[in-house]
């Protein structure tokens, strides 16, 4: 059984931020009847996330430093311009791996030596980010076998290997009537690799977050606060386009350019959302490593923050501001809230400013222990997933909606 804290408990953690943001507008009464936030979150629809979702599988796992990828980031440019969301700009940055040194004579093999690192992680009991691991373990790890992609035109068209040099990420802003120095970054990564779609990861969180700036966008919204809505690149190298727009822009915060102007390319920065796999949360591995095919009734939308990052209490309220607008506005799955954050694009912002992720099951703990067992496979395919899969997404994207709408003062136009 899951507590709840009162929303009294909720209000009193989110004026402790001392974050305007948090204080005023989560403690305003709840009005169901003339509630603009639930009226934005019902223009949320399945069929319109599964169509994000499917729209980015036709660029196959999209690996960064391909064509593929490139391409990816052009149509994600595209459609949010469609959107409405006209000021995209992009974050453009060099990734330049230092290249793969041979083999000394007598090394294990590459199989040899992935079985040793699998065979040490089964033994440890710690998982990424913290936490133990418990119970039943599969194996988990990158597919890099070609032939494992019996589909043809996707083994063909994920056939192009990765070359160094520029990479690029777009981003959009919805600018705040009040204060459009002051902004929350809502993100996801549209990078994937291991010779499926990436459906999953990320394709769930992408578009999450490319659902939201549609719904932003829309000409009778307004928040009083601006938003950025980015799909970073390179996650799957170690974060390298996150961290590439935090070397870029970090210093650029909060300036007003040009000078009187009242624009800044760069708000002041108050918290970032992250969403990196979203769908499949079937249940921890039976004793023989498979997993039930059905979403389990139980299912939930994890909300993490790292108990160890500098921002730590910072991050736990903005965890439960979501978790507060998960409980008013999700219409099927619940939240939870879990202190171990990791592996994903919050991480470069975790010791800056408020930080937290949200994921189908706990990051190190359950994923890292083979709870998806499509994670970086061949089988991480749209057709993989069922509607009930794709509506806890949904019900990701109603929370970080709900939450982010709140945090930002958002309302219609009459």
């Amino acid at each position: 059984m899951r507590l709840r804290p009162s929303i009294t408990a909720i209000c009193s953690l989110t004026i402790s931020l001392g974050t305007p943001a948090f204080a005023q507008n989560a403690a305003a009464p709840a009005d169901t009847a003339n509630d603009p936030i639930r009226t934005m979150v019902s223009r949320l629809d399945l069929e319109k996330y599964k169509a994000t979702i499917k729209g980015l599988t036709q660029f196959g796992d999209r690996r960064q430093g391909t064509k593929r990828n490139r391409d990816a980031v052009d149509w994600i440019e595209a459609q949010l311009k469609s959107y409405g969301c006209s000021n995209t700009e992009r974050i453009t940055y060099e990734f330049n791996p230092p290249p793969q040194q041979p083999r000394p004579a007598g090394a294990p093999t590459d199989s040899a030596a992935i079985a040793a690192r699998r065979a040490a992680a089964a033994r440890n009991t710690q998982a990424q980010g913290g936490g133990r691991i418990r119970g039943v373990r599969a194996r988990t790890g990158v597919n890099t076998d070609s032939l494992a992609q019996k589909d043809a035109r996707l083994r063909a068209l994920n056939s192009e290997p990765t070359t160094p040099g520029q990479r690029q990420e777009v981003f959009c802003t919805k600018i705040g009537t009040t204060r459009p120095d002051e902004m929350y970054i809502v993100g996801g990564h549209m990078d994937g690799h291991g010779w499926g779609e990436a459906a999953n990861d990320d394709g769930s969180g992408t578009a999450i977050v490319m659902e939201l700036a549609r719904i932003f966008s829309s000409p009778d919204v307004q928040t009083e606060r601006s938003i950025r809505f980015i799909l970073w690149n390179n996650e799957e190298t170690g974060l390298n386009g996150a961290r590439a727009y935090v070397e870029q822009r970090q210093a650029l915060q909060g300036k007003e350019s040009p000078a009187g102007s009242k624009k800044y390319p760069e708000p002041k920065w108050l918290g970032m959302i992250q969403h990196d796999m979203m769908m499949f949360d079937h249940g921890m591995p039976r004793a023989d490593g498979t997993l039930s095919p059905e979403q389990r009734p139980e299912a939930d939308v994890n909300i993490e923050f790292q108990s160890n990052s500098k921002m730590s209490d910072a991050s736990a309220k903005l965890a439960w501001a979501l978790h507060a607008a998960n409980g008013k506005y999700a219409t099927d799955y619940p939240a939870q809230v879990g202190p171990h954050m990791t592996n994903t694009d919050s991480a470069p912002f975790q010791d800056i400013i408020p930080a937290i992720s949200l994921r189908e099951n706990e990051r190190g703990r359950e994923i890292g222990a083979g709870w998806d067992p499509h994670w970086h496979q061949v089988t991480d395919m749209y057709s993989t997933f069922s509607d009930k899969d794709f509506r806890l997404g949904l019900n990701a994207a109603q929370t970080t909606l709900g939450g982010i709408a709140t945090l930002t003062g958002a309302t219609l136009k009459k």
